[in-house]
């Protein structure tokens, strides 16, 4: 299996496949670029399909990563991890730590974190092998919360560009996917007024959102189909595609899911159509701002972290009034502006 050729293959730095028979573990680190610092993004346990779709997913994932960590302004590079396998089989300490031991012989090109399908707690297991892990228990902990507040704050600068207010009550939202930083974005959007439509594979998820935010729930396909202000994709990415982007009626697209357009040509289409979008790696970046703030000399401070994530609400408004300047998609404007920061520095 090629790498150098893969599509999504972005002169990356560095991309390594760990493996450790006594745990099972299969894994893959890719380290894009560490220009603004080392390389820090999140670990993700999935049970991918095959070997390429994971080598497809870590490529386009570390890439975001360092786009995400340039324009929050954070002295991070991009980095990402996968490890292959179903969640509900496959975790051990066993596997973690193996993992972790991977990461030490990195030497501190990489950290990680938490993603999809692993816990501060399955990071702490890291830790027991490594230092080269950030979101620790006892210090940022949790990043969900910082993810979805951030999302949320998004949600209202693109309403408030497209309307002209940021009064959410009333407004329809299709919440796609449930995880963690989905359900607390519901949280925000159920406290604002907005009138809630979910779906995920999980239907206990999908109950929990139901029973504590009154939301109405529908299937998975039909998520697409509703007639709704916002679209917000939360589950995985590429949801943006050409086969549903005919039967998305909302005018804003603002969700926590990464890689949400599944080409980039997905994005000039939505301009076209008069759909604005939020760029997923500036929504989504609460998470790793906070996790940003354990490494200051002077210790974790929440207060800080949130009001750096409230700056996320800014850098949108900046990205959608250059989108209708430069009449350039604003997933464009956001790569421009990342690619601004990796050259000058921060």
């Amino acid at each position: 299996m090629a790498v150098f050729n893969q599509v999504e293959f972005d002169n990356h730095e560095q991309v390594v496949f760990c493996s450790d028979e006594a745990s099972g573990l299969k894994a893959i680190i890719a380290v894009h670029n560490t220009k603004l610092g080392p390389a820090v993004g999140g670990c993700r346990l999935w049970d991918y399909a095959d070997d390429a779709d994971a080598v497809y997913d870590v490529l386009r994932l570390s890439k975001g990563m360092t786009y995400k960590n340039a324009v929050a302004r954070l002295p991070f590079g991009g980095g990402k991890s996968v490890i292959i396998g179903d969640a509900k089989k496959i975790k051990s300490e066993a596997l973690f730590r193996a993992f972790g031991k991977h990461l030490e012989r990195l030497g501190g090109s990489y950290y990680s974190a938490e993603d999809v399908n692993i816990t501060t707690g399955d990071v702490m297991t890291m830790h027991k092998e490594t230092n080269y892990v950030m979101g620790l228990e006892g210090k940022s902990g949790n990043p969900s919360p910082f993810t979805a507040l951030g999302t949320f704050l998004g949600i209202k600068a693109a309403y408030q560009h497209k309307h002209g207010h940021q009064d959410l009550s009333g407004v329809k939202v299709s919440v796609q996917g449930l995880g963690a930083v989905a359900y607390t974005l519901c949280k925000y959007l159920h406290e604002a007024g907005a009138q809630l439509f979910v779906t995920d594979i999980n239907q206990a998820s999908i109950d929990k959102v139901v029973n504590d935010f009154g939301a109405t729930a529908v299937s998975i396909d039909e998520i697409y189909d509703l007639d709704v202000d916002v679209y917000a994709p939360c589950a995985l990415g590429a949801t943006v595609n050409d086969e549903t982007i005919p039967r998305i009626k909302a005018s804003i697209i603002a969700g926590c899911a990464n890689n949400q357009l599944a080409e980039s040509r997905h994005g000039e289409i939505l301009r076209e159509k008069g759909v604005l979008y939020a760029p997923d790696y500036v929504i989504n970046a609460g998470g790793i701002i906070n996790v940003y703030y354990e490494t200051k000399p002077e210790g974790y401070s929440e207060e800080a972290a949130t009001k750096h994530v409230e700056g996320i609400y800014d850098t949108l408004t900046e990205i959608f009034a250059r989108s209708d300047a430069e009449q350039k998609s604003t997933h464009l404007i956001a790569d421009e502006l990342a690619q601004e920061i990796i050259a000058n520095g921060l």
